[in-house]
């Protein structure tokens, strides 16, 4: 609800009062502009969000199957040897980049996807049907790790839209 100013009724007070009038004017035509774009870039980040989602979903349900296959042709107690005896993946950096002001994360990491040699298991005591499966949970683990990002940056924008559509229906109000 707009405040009523005590204000003395001189032509100084309603010059004053113009300027801050086309000053809250002004800033209200900026920070909705602010809100719309960020409305667009979350849209776009959405939409790129869920293509992940499904291509992720994709590639689990991929990578169980190939799992499955492997525990058929080594069996269950040698695979869970060959699973306890494999290297652990390159570490994760989380940064961070800014999107219309928001601060959002930016995880590097180098590329998951690695030769049968570097996983650390031994050759003659696996099948190829277990760096299959492993191929496949390397690619699934790149994805969650995109995914994670953009959901992330996802609920960063949209915290970031409410709090600029506060200020922007504020301000609408107050003019």
């Amino acid at each position: 609800m707009a405040k009523i100013l005590k204000i003395k009724p001189t032509r100084m007070e309603l010059l004053k009062l113009k300027r801050r009038i086309k000053l809250a004017e002004k800033g209200h035509k900026i920070l909705k502009e602010k809100q719309d774009a960020l409305i667009m870039e979350f849209f776009t980040i959405y939409d790129e969000a869920l293509a992940l989602r499904r291509e992720l979903n994709q590639k689990i349900a991929e990578a169980f199957e190939q799992l499955r296959l492997a525990e058929i042709d080594t069996g269950i107690v040698k695979l869970s040897e060959i699973a306890l005896s494999v290297k652990p993946n390159k570490e994760i950096e989380i940064k961070k980049r800014n999107i219309m002001g928001v601060p959002v994360p930016l995880i590097e990491a180098e590329e998951f996807k690695r030769n049968p040699s570097e996983r650390g298991y031994a050759f003659v005591s696996s099948s190829s049907k277990v760096d299959v499966a492993s191929e496949k949970f390397e690619e699934v683990l790149e994805l969650a790790i995109r995914l994670a990002e953009v959901e992330e940056t996802l609920k960063r924008l949209a915290k970031e839209i409410e709090k600029t559509k506060r200020r922007v229906n504020a301000l609408e109000y107050i003019i």
